[in-house]
């Protein structure tokens, strides 16, 4: 393995951002050429999370990390049916998967989805690109490997900005039952956040690229779940008699996601209502807030956040490359959480109707359990809701 993997790194591959920026390295994963807009992430493990996370769809992900694939992959860890990512970017790919969990190296795991990537490139000196020149379109390819061509193929692609990809995201056309609960790793105490009810409130989730841990965390919390495909008509969803809904996750320019800040107004107040990132966004849209896409995005494990009520900070999962506007900010929504790091915001609950929402992933996987709370505060405003309805 160790030798196939030295006559692999004799072969080049080429990544070109979009002002022009060459790095050259070799083939990490499948063949071809890929495009998309090139972020970072600054998790030290997770990658597996990362790379099957629908939130990454037309994005290529760089590992700040300078070793990845340690542990390998396995089929319990995935995020979603198939990975979105549009390619991958790492210092050093491990030769050897050591873990008894592992199904297999982390290559294989790319090969399989036909995700191109690069390793042996500079990332530190990558990442400070980002940083100060912004998240930028990119391209990495094994079988174009003169820089002039491959920026052409570049800045021949879409950008982020206005780009609908939540539609592309949503989970499928079919609506389904979700019934797995989390790990058994996960809660290894035992004492879960099962929700005390006789009768499993029915939680309609909509799907707009949604993590399967957010499901996990929703049907071991109590509830029966349904997940919906994130382009389903309010009238249908309505239909479903839910007792609160979940709006997801997901990808692209929240404000390009028109339909579903329609649904969204159409939906709220009905029933409870929570949101987690792209759900954030959506749900502030509805309101009459605005976004903005933000330099180069808030993506890692390791990210603080005040939550304002309790002046206590959260480490948080997050990722995003944009945020709800402090500017007009509409009267009836009030800022419950803050980013430490540029003080964007993180949070929103409405002050009149059961609703709130985060800009970060309290589902975490990978990442830290901080803020697992807010499920049942959900729970909370559900049950609230069901028993506000039987006095009616």
């Amino acid at each position: 393995m160790i030798e196939a993997m030295l006559e692999h790194e004799l072969l080049p591959a080429l990544l070109v951002l979009e002002d022009g920026t060459v790095f050259r390295g070799h083939p990490f994963g499948a063949t071809g050429t890929t495009t998309g807009e090139i972020v970072f992430n600054t998790s030290m493990t997770g990658y597996q999370e990362i790379l099957t996370d629908p939130s990454y769809c037309g994005q290529i992900v760089t590992m700040t990390y300078p070793e990845i694939g340690n542990y390998g992959w396995n089929a319990e860890d995935h995020e979603s049916v198939r990975p979105l990512i549009a390619g991958f970017v790492v210092r050093n790919v491990s030769p050897i998967d050591s873990n008894w969990r592992s199904d297999g190296p982390l290559e294989g795991f790319l090969k399989q989805h036909g995700i191109v990537g690069i390793s042996g490139i500079d990332t530190r000196s990558l990442v400070r690109r980002i940083r100060v020149a912004g998240a930028m379109r990119a391209g990495i390819s094994t079988t174009v490997l003169e820089p002039d061509q491959l920026l052409k193929i570049v800045l021949d692609s879409p950008e982020m900005s206005g780009l609908d990809l939540a539609s592309t995201a949503s989970g499928g056309s079919e609506s389904c039952q979700w019934v797995d609960g989390l790990s058994k790793w996960w809660d290894l105490s035992g004492s879960g956040n099962a929700i005390p009810c006789s009768e499993k409130p029915h939680i309609v989730a909509l799907d707009f690229g949604m993590k399967q841990n957010i499901a996990r965390h929703l049907a071991s919390g109590g509830f029966r779940v349904t997940v919906v495909p994130g382009t389903l008509p309010s009238a249908k969803i309505l239909a479903l008699e839910p007792q609160g809904f979940f709006l997801s996750n997901g990808p692209g320019d929240p404000a390009a996601t028109t339909w579903a800040i329609q649904t969204i107004r159409e939906l709220l107040g009905v029933v409870p209502l929570f949101g987690i990132c792209l759900g954030h966004q959506l749900l502030a849209l509805a309101c009459g807030a605005k976004t903005f896409k933000l330099k180069f995005g808030h993506r890692g494990a390791n990210q603080p956040v005040l939550n304002l009520a309790t002046s206590r900070v959260e480490i948080t999962s997050q990722n995003h490359g944009f945020a709800v506007s402090d500017e007009d900010l509409p009267g009836e929504l009030e800022v419950t959480h803050r980013n430490l790091n540029d003080n964007t915001i993180a949070g929103l609950r409405h002050r009149t109707l059961p609703a709130f929402s985060v800009q970060y992933h309290p589902e975490a996987s990978a990442g830290p359990h901080d803020s697992d709370y807010l499920f049942r505060e959900f729970a909370t405003l559900v049950l609230d809701g069901m028993h506000s309805a039987e006095r009616a």
